[in-house]
């Protein structure tokens, strides 16, 4: 595949996608420079005048999810350069990256992983049929019939793909529908968390970057929203140039493209994932230097603003003022007669299923505290509580039991007026509603947890104990009611200034953008840097719509409808000791009241890897993922020696192809011999997944560890011991059904290396695909070498590491 790339990307194509890129990133920029010293000025500005909003009861944690992961647990990948399915040990850590490794074994001896992705702007498929639908209308030329032979076939009924419109593909499946929802609910809050990556910390960088974009794209008459705004900068980037470069490349590859038409389809997903990484770096470079020029620029621009505040706000109010006078009348007219009749229909559109959502969070916010409380008076001791809090500590962040929150949003519609109002998709409204569930989540927990420790000392035994919990409950809901008020306002403001706006700005642009330039002169030139004239004119536009907007928001208070507070109820410090506590040092439940001997070093400790989600005990039969692979690996070699030949009564992908492979799982189960751990382990190895033996690590070893898989806990508290030395078995581990959030520790081989985890992990700064050395250990299987000019393509999927 990396020749067939190659001949479609030669050096003259290269040369044209680079000249493209480096032309729309030198407009970018520009707009960025200017946007840096306008978002500087607004946060000084903001930093000496303060004017902040009402203050949040709640207390926020700083570090969520230090030394633990979300999720780990295995599934199928299929490796499309030699289109085999292969087992995988996929690990999700605190940062939301997807880490694929060869096996559980090579996680815990610290082998490099085979795949790291970051899943910014990639959609979660569960069927092939809505994979073919997205890639057969992305297939440059004619679009394809449908019923025709689908792009790869899977092999059980339960896949997980994720699709990317410019980058590279990733194909999973799993046993049973049990654990394709909770893998999909997993990936999902991968998703949500990578499109959230600009960090909203930066108070200069992450305005002026958001704002050129918009101005950009603006300037190309793109109004609205925009769905690829995710990721970190040099990914939403990344996304501007393909959007403008992808139709150029369609109309001049696409003619070119031969073969079947899934033949078609794989070259052009490759195409598009070569050319995305060739522009990623371009874009990365050229970036990084820009914002490096501009922080060299802040101290003395800082200083200026400092010095000249006065005279800057005086100047700013005085061009406004001019603005407002030839804007107002006309932007005042379309208000009223575009979108004030609409308002209410967007804010209900957007209130029912969000509040929906935020009660849902509280639902389970309390059932969570009340179950654990009733377990402490069926069962007692402060030890019990210490598991049970260990558990409630990282409520927001399973995504298993958070779904239900989540899935509330997926009713928001907002038909009709979405083609009224050019919103291209509601997927930017549900996700940050459900960033907003999740902060909320994690703040109600943080705050209750902060007040039962500091009440801890104060109680006599179990009675004390669950009257005190049952009142910090309904002190925390009541915190949590207020702040959920406040948040939901602030979304339901900013969605409805994020509708309209873009839909105002151009009904007046015939009218009005052309005239703006003669108000250039009323800036003075030391002062420019600061005020621009397309900023403040949006600001004109901005209020002429804003007044409308706070009033529908404060009917809607009024109503009590959905459980919204009235601006005139504030609460001003009504805790003010909580933030003190809220200062202090984070509560580690198990190592300050755990009643086990203090045995570990505390440089261990600190690694010590705790998982949020536990892994799925399915009783439903689930089949054994190392003993399906082999099953897997025989059929697709079969596949890869028998020439495909057409058969008019059934194609390949349909379900009775998909019943003759599971029919091979299930017969590969059956005649498994019961013997001893070691004779079994022996027949697993021969599932394709071939583990490189290490100096220093005996063959036993590594036919142990490559059998063994995730144990699990046991439902019941005081049965649930934490995994130790003796738990790195050669069996499966077989046990009572998992508690939804039992805190798997892994084995003190996992434990010793958090830091190769976190060493390896995506970052939120980084993206492309890297081949790892040829000569790795890591790497199982012969690779072949990438050729020159395939452009980073990867001709061995097995060695791919996606960085992003």
């Amino acid at each position: 595949m990396g020749d067939v790339v190659s001949s479609h990307l030669d050096e003259g194509r290269r040369q044209h996608i680079a000249e493209k890129t480096g032309k729309v990133l030198d407009e970018f920029c520009r707009c960025y420079k200017e946007q840096y010293g306008v978002a500087l000025f607004n946060s000084v500005r903001y930093e000496i005048e303060g004017n902040g909003g009402p203050q949040s009861q709640l207390l926020h944690r700083k570090v969520p999810l230090e030394d633990h992961v979300i999720y780990s647990g295995n599934l199928f990948q299929y490796i499309e350069e030699n289109k085999k399915w292969r087992n995988r040990f996929c690990v999700v850590p605190h940062n939301y990256g997807l880490v694929l490794y060869e096996n559980k074994l090579a996680y815990e001896r610290v082998l490099q992983p085979r795949v790291l992705v970051n899943s910014a702007g990639y959609k979660i498929l569960t069927s092939l049929d809505q994979y073919l639908e997205l890639v057969n209308s992305s297939l440059p030329g004619v679009t394809p019939k449908s019923g025709n032979t689908p792009i790869l076939k899977c092999p059980t009924q339960f896949p997980l793909i994720l699709w990317h419109p410019y980058a590279r593909h990733y194909y999973f499946c799993v046993m049973t529908g049990k654990e394709q929802e909770k893998w999909r609910a997993v990936f999902q809050d991968c998703v949500r968390h990578c499109n959230n990556g600009i960090s909203e910390e930066s108070k200069v960088e992450a305005p002026a970057f958001t704002d050129a974009v918009r101005m950009y794209r603006q300037s190309k008459e793109q109004y609205g929203t925009w769905d690829m705004l995710c990721g970190n900068e040099t990914q939403i980037l990344s996304n501007l140039v393909m959007e403008e470069l992808v139709p150029e490349l369609k109309s001049a590859i696409g003619p070119r493209l031969k073969g079947k038409v899934q033949e078609r389809q794989r070259t052009w997903i490759q195409i598009s994932d070569a050319v995305y990484r060739m522009v990623y770096d371009q874009t990365k470079a050229q970036y990084d230097a820009v914002v490096t020029k501009c922080e060299l620029e802040r101290p003395q621009m800082e200083s200026t603003i400092r010095t000249d505040m006065d005279q800057i706000i005086t100047s700013k109010e005085h061009l406004a003022s001019k603005i407002r006078a030839f804007v107002l009348p006309k932007a005042e007219i379309c208000v009223r007669n575009h979108v004030q009749p609409y308002i209410s229909s967007i804010l209900e559109a957007l209130m029912t299923p969000t509040s929906q959502g935020f009660a849902e969070v509280r639902e389970v916010f309390f059932k969570e505290v009340t179950d654990m409380n009733m377990n402490i008076v069926n069962e007692g001791g402060l030890e019990n509580l210490v598991e049970y809090m260990e558990k409630l500590s990282h409520l927001a962040f399973h995504p298993v039991k958070m779904q239900s929150c989540y899935e509330k949003m997926d009713q928001l519609k907002l038909e009709g007026l979405q083609q009224r109002f050019d919103v291209s998709s509601t997927s930017v409204f549900k996700q940050r509603a459900q960033i907003h569930m999740r902060q909320q989540m994690d703040d109600a927990v943080h705050t209750f947890e902060t007040l039962l420790h500091q009440e801890l000392g104060k109680l006599q035994g179990k009675d004390d104990l669950c009257k005190s919990i049952q009142r910090i409950l309904e002190r925390v809901l009541k915190k949590f009611d207020y702040d959920s008020s406040t948040v939901r306002k602030k979304f339901f403001r900013e969605a409805l200034l994020q509708i309209t706006i873009p839909f105002l700005l151009k009904k007046l642009a015939p009218t009005c953008k052309g005239e703006l330039a003669k108000f250039q002169e009323l800036i003075f030139e030391d002062f420019a840097s600061y005020i621009l004239v397309e900023n403040t004119y949006e600001e004109v536009v901005l209020q002429s719509v804003m007044k409308d907007i706070m009033q529908a928001v404060k009917e809607a208070a009024v109503q009590r409808k959905h459980n919204l507070y009235r601006d005139s109820m504030v609460m001003h410090n009504s805790d003010p000791n909580l933030h003190l506590l809220g200062e202090g040092i984070p509560i580690d439940w198990g190592e300050e009241y755990s009643s086990q001997p203090d045995t570990e070093p505390a440089t261990d400790k600190r690694r010590r890897v705790k998982q949020v989600v536990s892994v799925i005990q399915d009783d439903e039969g689930a089949l054994p993922y190392e003993s399906g692979t082999e099953a897997l690996m025989h059929q697709t070699s079969q596949e890869e020696q028998e020439p495909e030949k057409p058969d008019p009564q059934a194609t390949p992908g349909s379900p009775d192809s998909v019943k003759e492979i599971q029919e091979m799982l299930e017969k590969e189960v059956l005649k498994e011999p019961a013997g001893p751990a070691g004779v079994e382990a022996e027949e697993q190895l021969t599932n394709g997944t071939v583990v490189t033996q290490e100096s220093g690590a005996s063959k036993d070893s590594a036919v142990e560890g490559s059998q063994e898989t995730t144990s699990v806990e046991s439902s019941a508290p005081h049965n649930a011991t934490p995994q130790g030395p003796a738990s790195t078995g050669t069996g499966v581990h077989h046990t009572a059904p998992a508690a939804p959030v039992s805190l798997v520790e892994p084995s003190p081989l996992a434990a010793e290396h958090q830091a190769n985890v976190d060493s390896h992990k995506p970052s939120d700064k980084e993206t492309g695909e890297e081949v790892s050395s040829p000569d790795s250990k890591a790497s199982p299987e012969p690779t072949e070498p990438a050729t020159a000019g395939s452009v980073g393509t990867t001709e061995s999927g097995e060695a791919v590491q996606t960085e992003f």
